[in-house]
């Protein structure tokens, strides 16, 4: 299962932090709600940017948090 998301965070040595958009719909009102999750996915070549549109697959446990690879950079952030 292949995700993509925006990196929001690459502060850590290969890991970046990955905002994942779904949307909803609510129960009781039937209006479109956007949320989101933060997702820590692993980096090997610390090659990710923040504002980078980026590809995560789900993996083994890397460690304690990280259950994503990211599998390829889609689109770079434009100001950089």
């Amino acid at each position: 299962m292949a995700l993509t998301g925006t990196v929001v965070s690459d502060k850590m040595n290969k890991t970046i932090i990955v905002r994942i958009g779904r949307l909803t719909t609510h129960v009781t009102f039937g209006k479109k709600i956007r949320q989101f999750n933060k997702i820590k996915a692993h980096d090997e070549k610390n090659s990710a940017k923040i504002g980078d549109l980026v590809e995560i697959k789900q993996v083994r446990p890397i460690s304690k948090d990280k259950r994503w690879n990211m599998v390829a950079v889609l689109k770079k952030a434009e100001n950089r």
